[in-house]
């Protein structure tokens, strides 16, 4: 695209995405406001800010699962997900499997 302040915005994200990424901390990034950030975010990408975040996290976390031998919960925490319920739910939801079940499909 051709606003780097998005970019920038994006590889925030992409860097570090089990941080806490706000909206108002993305538009910041980007010198946008919330409202216009929001909309070309929505735009550009098919997915709300939240949702992209979600998705980077849970990349982030699946990649930890097949490579890092933690337990699943130490990488669930790490990723930015406050519980393991909601990281099993969203990752099932993401990858139609468990962690556990990607793990060993990985590992062979």
């Amino acid at each position: 695209t051709s606003y780097p302040g998005f970019q920038t915005a994006m590889g925030m994200i992409e860097a570090h995405p089990e941080r806490a990424q706000t909206l108002s901390s993305l538009a910041r990034e980007a010198r946008l406001s919330r409202f216009h950030f929001l909309r070309l975010f929505q735009h550009l990408t098919g997915l709300t800010p939240h949702q992209y975040v979600r998705r980077a996290r849970l990349r982030w976390a699946a990649t930890r699962v097949m490579l890092d031998p933690s337990r699943v919960i130490d990488i669930a925490l790490d990723s930015g997900f406050g519980d393991i319920s909601n990281f099993n739910h969203a990752f099932r939801a993401e990858f139609n499997m468990n962690p556990m079940a990607h793990r060993r499909l990985t590992s062979r």
